[in-house]
């Protein structure tokens, strides 16, 4: 048996028909004793590797239904652990995912009617992700549900941990805000009370993270990026660029943008230097730093990819967009009382329309005092208006007049 698994290790990358064949080979015979099962396992997970190279959603699917039948000649624990090895082997693709998630609704159905208890909560958080991964928040909440009253019983802690955490992210992703930090306690609860993981405890870290930043506390949101870097690079996970980028925003959000290259030097971070994502981030600070909002705009243009299609980065950068363009507009009024609008949108380099937006609603929350007028197209400064404190000071006066006059009367008044 030792000798197929070889060779089909061997063949894997020259000639991957061939090693797809001898692995099917070795999960065709019954294995005799632990050193071929050990070697079944092992072929198993290979073949999924050939699948998954290959972007074979539909051999993936089809390997995860014929190895039910290996699975029950294995421990449950480890038939939990090798299906969603498998199931975690499908192309990151649209189709990948639709296929990933019939599987998973497939094996759910199948442990069920096994009574494989542990395996089904597993594929049901597995699911849970996925379906926050394709925007599916509705059943996505339905299931945790089901699964937080099942998993209080049964006192899980460490899949109620991960359940937990799940909740806050979806909570988090539909704006419901104390629900997603309630769901975080209560997830960090769970694991102080067991061992976590290096990588649980790095999601819980990166949560905190996010949870801090969307209220605008960067700079605990830092710290917590900073642990969840940490946690993600010591295990050589993939999830370490978006945590080390998280980092570069807040600093970017607390106006520090000169404090980005230290963070390059750092020894875990120096492998991930040359990375475009981070290139976008230290573009988008030599921005800020300059106070450029065509330099700004061209960023956001040329990075497209690294800096919009993360909800947390684009949601910042729009707010860091929005101020920039505040202070800018600031700084062109400064020497007038009366200006064309057309004037200022040149000066910002903005079209006219969105410049009177941004105006109208700097001066309704009187960041500057003014009037547009629209018809002649421009825009009148007021001098800060300066509060005559005569009406006041005058109340004040009468008041204390009163005070004395009935403290008067009250002396010459019969007891």
């Amino acid at each position: 048996m030792t000798f197929p698994l070889a060779q089909a290790n061997s063949i894997a990358a020259s000639d991957p028909s061939q090693a797809e064949q001898l692995y099917k080979q070795i999960l065709k015979d019954k294995a005799a004793n632990d050193e071929q099962l050990r070697e079944q396992e092992t072929a198993l997970l290979k073949l999924g590797g050939l699948y998954k190279a290959a972007g074979n959603s539909d051999a993936l699917a089809q390997l995860v239904t014929d190895s039910r039948d290996f699975m029950g000649s294995i421990a449950k624990a480890k038939t939990a652990r090798l299906i969603r090895t498998l199931i975690d082997s499908f192309p990151a693709t649209e189709e990948g995912r639709g296929k990933q998630m019939t599987v998973l609704q497939d094996n759910i159905s199948w442990a069920t009617k096994e009574n494989r208890v542990f395996l089904r909560q597993s594929l049901e958080v597995k699911l849970v992700g996925l379906q926050l991964e394709t925007k599916s928040y509705r059943p996505a909440l339905q299931l945790i549900e089901s699964l937080l009253k099942e998993l209080r019983k049964l006192d899980d802690k460490m899949i109620l941990t991960e359940v937990h955490l799940l909740e806050s992210r979806v909570n988090h992703a539909t704006k419901n805000m104390p629900k997603a930090k309630s769901a975080l306690t209560s997830a960090r609860t769970a694991a102080a009370s067991i061992y976590c993981p290096p990588l649980l405890q790095a999601q819980l870290d990166s949560q905190s993270g996010t949870l801090h930043t969307e209220d605008r506390d960067y700079k605990t949101g830092y710290s917590y990026f900073f642990e969840t870097f940490e946690g993600f690079a010591g295990q050589d996970d993939d999830r370490a660029l978006p945590a080390l980028k998280y980092m570069c925003l807040c600093k970017i959000m607390m106006n520090l943008p000169d404090d980005l290259a230290p963070i390059f030097t750092m020894k875990l971070a120096q492998k991930y230097e040359s990375k475009k994502d981070l290139k976008a981030m230290q573009a988008v600070a030599k921005a800020l730093k300059d106070r450029s909002l065509e330099a700004f705009e061209k960023n956001l243009k040329d990075y497209t990819s690294e800096l919009q299609h993360d909800q947390l980065i684009r949601t910042h950068l729009a707010h860091l967009y929005d101020t920039l363009l505040e202070q800018n507009l600031v700084r062109v009024l400064e020497p007038y009382s009366v200006v064309d609008l057309a004037h200022v949108a040149q000066e910002v380099g903005q079209p006219v329309t969105s410049v009177e937006s941004k105006l109208s609603q700097m001066i309704l929350d009187k960041v500057f005092h003014g009037v547009l007028d629209q018809e002649k197209g421009r825009l009148v400064v007021y001098d800060e208006p300066v509060e005559d404190t005569t009406y006041a000071t005058t109340l004040e006066t009468i008041r204390e007049v009163g005070t004395v006059v009935q403290g008067l009367y009250d002396k010459v008044s019969p007891p």
